[in-house]
């Protein structure tokens, strides 16, 4: 068979999760075909992996933006007008109001009529989506245009936090399954369905390849954050919790791996304190820096289950995390790491303390590494993905 993965961008630095996926699928016979919305820029093709993806991934608005492609969207149209009439007014209704809101769905028609003309090309059999904001939107439409099953893996928290915008209930209603991240991802898409829709809601974990990461020497001063340096991540947070660390260990040393748009801000921010910025690294240069870490520090305000963390679990690194969505399915408070509440300076700088000052983080890290084994494989997850693929008619 041969699914059709649709994403916003891909391959993206901050998404390596879905190219693992992707990988995982394929070395079990499953036909990937990556599609994506818009075309990403090199800044996000940090190794040769993604430079690869990049090249024999579909991108829709460059196609939709030539002459030819334009010609095949409209010819799509006319040669089904029934289905195209269908997936007009799926649109309207799935719109949330307004002038606005309305161009935009007119504008994922003219997209989805696009991926529709490439999936007839390659004779794609069902259409799996990643984040189901937009881009769910265009598969949503694309489906009805072509026929062909629907599924979306969902993460949140954004999605969560405009429900409606994103028609999340009538995509959950349309699709074939939905594969949630997380149980906190799956009791969400609980809340926006009815009971009968319940057993198709697939618990399946965004995986790692955990011979990926191994432990290295360590120094007992390295603290880790790797992610986007954006207000959902809560950084102002931990750079207060450890200007207030130092004073009690001035020997600490904090590196934030990532970029994004938050980054000037808190340079500055971090000015005269003993913080490197790297930027963003490719998946090699992210697993050195974890091996080398002593602790990793995730202060985010929201997240759905992050991988950055399976990552660090897998290289025997102890997390700090907060309480949030799926985190504590990963990070177990005492056991691996120590779980936090958001936003909360005082109990960070606490956590680090605390676990900087422990000589059984060693045994901590095996055990985060052998949560990640058990249940967060890319391969064990691609498995249960490709079992619901061949399980749709």
């Amino acid at each position: 068979m041969t699914v059709a993965y649709l994403t916003g961008e891909y391959p993206r630095a901050t998404d390596t999760f879905i190219q693992r996926e992707v990988a995982a699928l394929r070395a079990l016979g499953i036909e990937v075909a990556t599609c994506t919305v818009r075309r990403t820029g090199p800044e996000h093709q940090t190794g040769p992996e993604q430079r690869a993806e990049a090249g024999r991934t579909f991108a829709i608005l460059p196609a939709l933006a030539s002459p030819r492609g334009l010609l095949r969207a409209v010819a799509t149209a006319a040669r089904h007008p029934a289905r195209f009439a269908r997936a007009a007014a799926l649109a309207w209704r799935t719109s949330p109001g307004g002038l606005r809101a309305l161009a935009y769905q007119a504008i994922y028609l003219a997209e989805a009529l696009t991926l529709a003309g490439h999936l007839r090309t390659i004779g794609a059999s069902h259409i799996h989506n990643h984040i189901a904001q937009s881009a769910g939107t265009v598969a949503l439409l694309a489906a009805e245009l072509t026929g062909l099953p629907f599924s979306f893996t969902l993460h949140g928290p954004d999605d969560f936090f405009a429900t409606d915008r994103w028609a999340l209930p009538e995509k959950i209603a349309r699709a074939r399954f939905v594969a949630c991240i997380s149980a906190f991802a799956r009791s969400q898409a609980m809340l926006l369905s009815p009971e009968a829709a319940w057993p198709k809601l697939h618990i399946v974990h965004c995986g790692v390849e955990p011979g990926r990461y191994r432990p290295g020497p360590r120094t007992g001063t390295r603290l880790l954050f790797v992610g986007r340096l954006a207000a959902a991540k809560g950084l102002p947070v931990l750079l207060e919790a450890f200007e207030q660390a130092l004073r009690t260990r001035p020997d600490l040393h904090l590196t934030l791996i990532g970029d994004g748009p938050d980054r000037a801000a808190l340079e500055a921010r971090a000015r005269g304190l003993p913080v490197t910025f790297t930027g963003a690294l490719s998946q090699g240069d992210v697993a050195e820096a974890l091996s080398t870490a002593d602790l990793f520090v995730l202060p985010s305000f929201a997240e759905g289950l992050p991988v950055v963390l399976m990552e660090a679990l897998a290289a025997e690194l102890p997390a700090v995390a907060t309480r949030i969505a799926g985190v504590a399915e990963l990070v177990e408070d005492g056991t691996s790491g120590r779980l936090v509440p958001p936003g909360d300076a005082p109990a960070l700088t606490a956590a680090i303390l605390e676990l900087m000052g422990r000589s059984d983080r060693p045994s901590m890290g095996a055990a985060g590494r052998a949560k990640v084994e058990a249940e967060f494989t890319a391969a064990t997850e691609a498995a249960r993905l490709a079992a619901l693929f061949r399980g749709a008619p």
